[in-house]
């Protein structure tokens, strides 16, 4: 039994040890100065592990042997340090404080602040200088930050500095090197990871380094002037520390044209009412693209989205439709106390988007819409969804189960295609959709979609046309898509033709009857335009003209002929039997005559007739005059 409990016991210190190996070392100051009877505040900062957090600090002082404790977080206190010193823990800052009071020159040494079990735990050295002086010299600000985090330094120097240049440069052991600048100059290591920002008080700023390296350690100056020449300067020290339990922040993001990233954001979940944004970086500034109090950039509308998740402290910003103006530096922002801002790189790659869906389509209002998306193998069993994009969120819609309001969503793993069906498309329809992937809590890839709603139906010739764009499509009643044998369309076709068969064959024999009735309804009604045109020219040259009994229309052009060539055409007619005038025909009680003619043809021959008596008269008078 007692073999058992010593092996569990040094289980326990190994894992302890392991931990606090892990956690690096500890940083503090390397020299911190204090006048004769006054006092000095040592910072030591520790990374804030569980075991960090919960294990004994102290302060010793070195000797050729061993270093002495002379205060520590459990209580000891050595005699001649009573009601001069103390010991303050902040664990939840990752540090903890050193106050001595009534400085003595006997205190001068050098000293270790540490953390740990026994006086050889993890440890920094610090010497204690003590002075007459009436100034003391100022000593370096110190930040202590974990390697791929982030650290903002600020800097303040006053109204009279206002105007003037600010920068921070990194100390050689000859210059220092400018790192970044209010002229946008920006050190080629550093660029895209480091902001500066003129705050609200005059002449104050700070500088935010994100994506830390170990070499990023050193002493900086933060100034406002020029370095050597005129102005102000102050010391930074920067101590960066690598936690290996802590997960490494991704720094490039790599998607392609036409595709969508995800950015993961971290808070304080006790923080949640802070503001949160993104935006994206430029060497004088960093311009906001979205945050949590529903702004987003008129030019991201519809492609931008951030989904905020409080019980985890994330919140996750996707991007999608990219284009290479896309390329450049992303900063996740957040103003709480305890600030957590971090950066990304976003490249574009060569490759094709994993989601295909047409980027635009338009439908008639009242018409019946299925909006569709292709997926591959890869994201077989990831959880799909469509959502409708509104301000800066985009909230997935109801599944198949629950078709209550006309949106069905429906996924076919056979063709591997999620669809989105409208029973009827109404104006508040219109909006941007995106379809996506995510596994979990994880969001993945993205594809957006704008659905345009017209009231007005479209004119057959706009409905038929072939959009010169493959990714737009036009649906109205009655009329399909145009088929443009794009990937999506390919799918599109599978999809359709798993779905309900009559619904499909009747939409076929609407489409096929519509195409014949309408070309046929056009020639028709051009014959009756033509055939009326016709009849009014030959109306407008008629006149009603009556001959005995008879009335009907003749053209005026039939009287002309009939008076050149009557005479001679009746003189060929020997077996013509003429009809006197008001007299009754001999021929007309036959049962066998000739039919009756039409009105029209025996006016003609009426007014022959009268033609041929005139003139037989006229030739009888004249005969008649020449013998007497």
């Amino acid at each position: 039994m007692a073999l058992l409990i010593f092996v569990l016991v040094l289980t326990f210190i190994q894992v302890e040890f392991e931990s606090v190996s892990a956690s690096n070392v500890l940083f503090g100051p390397k020299q911190i100065t204090g006048l004769v009877e006054g006092s000095v505040s040592i910072k030591c900062f520790y990374p804030p592990t569980s075991v960090n957090i919960h294990s004994r600090k102290y302060w010793c002082r070195e000797s050729t042997r061993r270093c002495y404790t002379f205060i520590s977080s459990n209580g000891f206190v050595l005699k001649d340090y009573k009601d001069r010193a103390s010991i303050t823990d902040f664990p939840e800052n990752g540090m903890f404080i050193i106050e001595i009071s009534d400085l003595r020159f006997k205190d001068m040494g050098l000293y270790r602040c540490g953390i740990g079990l026994n006086d050889y735990g993890l440890s920094f050295k610090v010497q204690l200088e003590v002075t007459q002086d009436q100034v003391p010299p100022e000593e370096a600000q110190l930040y202590y930050a974990e390697q791929q985090k982030t650290v903002t330094m600020t800097c303040n120097f006053g109204v009279q500095y206002a105007s003037y240049r600010k920068y921070l440069c990194k100390m050689t052991k000859s210059n220092c090197y400018n790192v970044i600048d209010t002229y946008g100059n920006v050190e080629p290591s550093y660029l895209g990871r480091t902001l500066l920002t003129n705050l609200g008080t005059p002449g104050a700023f700070s500088v935010i380094v994100s994506q830390l390296k170990k070499e990023d350690s050193g002493l900086y100056l933060c100034g406002a002037g020029n370095y050597g020449a005129d102005g102000e300067s102050k010391k930074l020290d920067l101590h960066v520390y690598e936690d290996g339990l802590a997960p490494k922040q991704q720094s490039v993001l790599n998607g392609v044209q036409g595709g969508s990233v995800t950015v993961e954001c971290h808070y304080n979940p006790k923080e949640n009412n802070t503001l949160k944004y993104w935006c994206k970086w430029k060497k004088n500034g960093c311009t906001e693209l979205i945050s949590n109090k529903g702004f987003v950039l008129d030019s991201y509308e519809g492609r931008l989205m951030m989904h905020d998740d409080p019980e985890n402290g994330t919140f996750t910003i996707i991007l999608n439709q990219l284009q290479k103006d896309d390329i450049g530096y992303y900063w996740c922002m957040t103003d709480g106390k305890s600030e957590r801002k971090s950066s990304v790189e976003l490249k574009i790659v060569e490759g094709q988007p994993s989601l295909l869906t047409k980027k635009q389509v338009r439908a008639v209002a009242g018409s019946s819409l299925t909006i569709s998306c292709s997926y591959p193998c890869k994201y077989f069993t990831y959880q799909k969804y469509w959502c409708k994009w509104k301000n800066t969120e985009c909230k997935p819609l109801i599944l198949s189960e629950q078709n209550q309001t006309g949106l069905v969503v429906s996924c076919d793993k056979d063709n591997r295609i999620l669809t989105l069906s409208f029973d009827q498309v109404a104006p508040t329809d219109q909006g941007w959709y995106w379809c996506g992937v995510k596994h979990g809590q994880q969001y993945g890839e993205t594809a957006a979609l704008q659905l345009q709603v017209q009231g007005v139906l479209l004119n057959f010739e706009e409905a038929s046309r072939i959009n010169e764009d493959p990714n737009e499509e036009i649906v109205i009643p009655g009329i399909n898509p145009v088929n443009r044998n794009s990937p999506l369309d390919k799918a599109n076709q599978a999809a359709e033709s798993g779905t309900s068969s009559g619904s499909h064959g009747e939409n076929k024999n609407s489409v096929v009857l519509l195409a014949t009735l309408i070309p046929c309804g056009i020639v028709f009604l051009l014959l009756i335009t033509a055939f009326t045109i016709k009849k009014f020219r030959l109306f407008r040259n008629s006149d009603l003209v009556s001959v005995g009994s008879y009335r009907t229309n003749i053209s005026m052009t039939e009287f002309e002929n009939v008076r050149q060539y009557g005479a001679k055409d009746n003189a060929q007619m020997e077996d013509f039997h003429e009809t006197q005038m008001g007299k009754k025909d001999e021929h007309s009680d036959s049962p066998k005559g000739k039919p009756k003619r039409g009105s029209k043809e025996e006016a003609e021959m009426a007014y022959t007739t009268f033609l041929l008596q005139s003139e037989n008269i006229s030739s009888q008078v004249s005969s008649d005059q020449s013998s007497a």
